[in-house]
């Protein structure tokens, strides 16, 4: 176990969506020496920027969580930035922390990594069974590398880094750009708009069957925290909350929280992404005692809440 509260820590993507939760959650730990590099003074695609952080702020503790992220439509019209910066930012935070001795390196990956048809519930054995699903691929890929890259270092160098799979997250702070966004706060954003101005219909992208599971940012955050304390070892683990539910009925149970009682049109010229997504979450409950707290409604409305009460 490493205890956090006298380490020097460094959190990249602090001031994200993730980010801010879990610097949240440190500083309720108690810790005092968390350092959260703001782009563009720190960009991580730079070697230069790596280097200064290290040299700088000297972190015990490395939590890498920037990204370049988005939903399907953002993947399908980044691939090639999507896929570079995210494994160059990667790539080089990790030698970073190895030429500077960080004692202990957490790196998040993502759910996209997992194969297009990947049986569910995804067991993380599977990671490496197929090809990602197209319109989200480099993404993934790019932070699968990042798993190599642990495993490698620590098989090596004797690196203490471990990578963390999150499923999808949601909650308060997220991002409600529809050209950018992820699925509930979209749903959440057009449904909201859609009661305000009086229109009777929405409008969603695919035809509403994939499956995909959830998991409240709080959570998250608390998985994150307790992966670092307490696992050390090279096996990427899953942080989820075992729950699947398909788009079609995640609309309409946003729809009833939000008010809204139109018509839900489905554009079936839409891609609809990977057909299922459901993780098994039995190795984070074993190896460090995480399991997701938040019901799922509970965790909606404090989304729906957040959004309304800054919209």
């Amino acid at each position: 176990m490493i205890g956090l509260a006298d380490k020097r820590i460094v959190v990249t993507g602090g001031a994200g969506f993730l980010g801010s939760h879990l610097i949240r959650r440190l500083e309720k730990l108690g810790c005092g020496n968390v350092f959260v590099p703001i782009y563009p003074e720190y960009d991580f695609t730079r070697i230069d920027d790596v280097e200064r952080l290290f040299v700088e702020h000297r972190p015990e503790v490395l939590i890498h969580l920037a990204a370049v992220v988005g939903g399907i439509g953002a993947n399908r019209a980044n691939p090639g930035r999507f896929f570079y910066d995210n494994a160059i930012m990667g790539i080089q935070l990790i030698e970073g922390a190895r030429r500077h001795g960080v004692e202990k390196t957490v790196v998040l990956g993502t759910i996209c990594a997992y194969p297009k048809f990947t049986p569910v519930p995804f067991r993380e054995e599977d990671l490496w069974n197929g090809y990602p699903e197209e319109t989200n691929a480099p993404y993934g890929i790019a932070k699968k590398a990042l798993l190599v890259q642990c495993q490698a270092y620590r098989q090596q160098y004797g690196m203490n880094a471990i990578f963390l799979l999150p499923v999808n997250l949601y909650g308060p702070g997220d991002n409600f750009d529809l050209e950018s966004s992820h699925v509930i706060p979209a749903l959440i954003r057009k449904c909201v708009e859609a009661v305000d101005q009086g229109r009777d219909e929405i409008v969603l992208w695919g035809d509403g069957s994939p499956t995909r599971e959830f998991l409240y940012v709080e959570d998250a955050a608390e998985g994150i925290i307790l992966a670092t304390e307490h696992y050390d070892k090279p096996e990427p683990v899953n942080l989820g909350a075992g729950m699947e539910i398909s788009i079609r009925d995640l609309a309409t149970k946003i729809a009833a929280l939000t008010g809204f009682s139109g018509q839900i049109i489905w554009d079936a010229t839409q891609p609809n992404g990977q057909p299922r997504r459901c993780l098994d979450v039995s190795r984070a409950e074993r190896e460090f005692g995480f399991r997701a707290r938040t019901p799922f409604d509970v965790g909606l409305r404090k989304t729906i809440e957040w959004y309304r009460s800054r919209s």
